[in-house]
């Protein structure tokens, strides 16, 4: 039995605006204050099969009816910030953008990667097929480029080099008097896409991203038995795993729960919000004490949750249907957890099942 770390999870990367009042220094000038506040933005992703999902990040930019303010968000000599999504799951953030004034009103938001075809890591670039070595190191695998189709300016303004992709949001958001925190949410098990046809890169889907108030928001988190891993298991007829929670509407029936695609679901299918990576728990000298997820910005709401441990067979470009005569090669929800009730700024404990007690608890 081999279990693949290639399903989902949740990402923070964190961009931070702080936004001060200010007003003329004129005793004379008539013209009414600028408001301003603090703005903080943060990402939140699911990948799908790979070990590592790197974004070169290059700049953000806000744009509103008066026009665009532009943030570089490079941290080296090559212009870049690069961020490897997988590294930062969960709750976890890291930060693009810091103290900078903004005027409170309306946004939209575009951010600026550099597009990346080529099996180079000094870009854009996902690895998978790679195994860890006694000190937590990947070794071998496949190195590829990354790069999301989508470019263009963000109110006239914009990344114009070569090879830059956009990731825009079309959703207006409103920065106000005070401290605003915004997540930007990668769901990659929807949009991250692995080469295909005559290409040798992976995709990432400009609508893959929305933008979340992180004002909202809460947690959800907990640990999946063994039972209910090793059931999933024994029903998928298989022999490679790669486990996974994923999020659905409340009351989501199990039979209901559908995979992740790009056509309608039919008849009573529920397709899931997003899914998170189900990652070992781990002691300082890499012995495994059990399995745990987290989805670490959900919207306060009530939701279903379902396990699985086929999230590699998930693939978001077609319908996933299970075969009842073959259950080998098909993804299913093969357990669930109903009415978990999020509540902002707090993280609400689910296990797979309710009743499972951790052994550190």
């Amino acid at each position: 039995m081999k279990h693949l770390k290639l399903t989902s999870l949740s990402i923070a990367i964190a961009t931070s605006m702080m936004l001060s009042g200010c007003g003329s220094d004129s005793d004379t000038d008539s013209s009414p204050e600028i408001e301003f506040g603090q703005f903080t933005l943060g990402v939140s992703d699911n990948p799908a099969d790979a070990n590592i999902v790197n974004i070169a990040f290059k700049q953000v930019v806000l744009k509103n009816s008066d026009g665009a303010l532009s943030f570089d968000v490079s941290v080296g000599d090559d212009g870049l910030q690069h961020v490897d999504l997988l590294s930062v799951q969960g709750q976890n953030v890291a930060t693009l953008v810091s103290g900078q004034s903004v005027a409170v009103g309306e946004y939209q938001m575009c951010i600026y990667m550099q597009n990346n075809q080529i099996s180079d890591t000094d870009s854009s670039y996902v690895l998978s097929g790679a195994t860890k070595d006694t000190n937590g190191d990947y070794v071998g695998g496949v190195v590829e480029g990354l790069m999301t189709n989508s470019n263009g300016s963000c109110g006239g303004t914009g990344a114009d080099e070569d090879n830059t992709g956009r990731l825009f949001f079309n959703k207006a958001f409103t920065i106000a008097a005070g401290n605003n925190s915004f997540v930007a949410e990668f769901n990659l098990s929807k949009g991250l896409q692995g080469p295909h046809g005559n290409k040798e890169y992976w995709t990432l889907k400009p609508t893959s991203v929305q933008l979340v108030n992180s004002a909202d928001v809460g947690a959800i988190a907990g640990e999946i038995s063994t039972e209910t891993m090793s059931n999933c298991e024994s029903n998928a007829n298989g022999s490679v795993f790669s486990p996974a929670v994923y999020l659905y509407p409340s009351s989501t029936a199990l039979d209901n729960m559908a995979d992740f695609r790009t056509g309608e679901n039919v008849l009573t299918q529920v397709a899931p919000i997003t899914s998170a990576r189900v990652n070992p728990i781990e002691d300082s000298e890499g012995n495994t004490s059990g399995y745990k997820y987290e989805f670490g910005f959900v919207v306060a709401d009530t939701y279903s949750l379902g396990y699985t441990c086929l999230a590699q067979n998930d693939d978001p470009e077609a319908s996933n249907v299970r075969d009842p005569q073959d259950g080998t090669a098909a993804f299913f929800i093969d357990s669930a957890e109903q009415d978990v009730t999020v509540v902002v700024d707090e993280t609400t404990t689910r296990h797979f099942p309710e009743s499972f007690v951790p052994s550190d608890s």
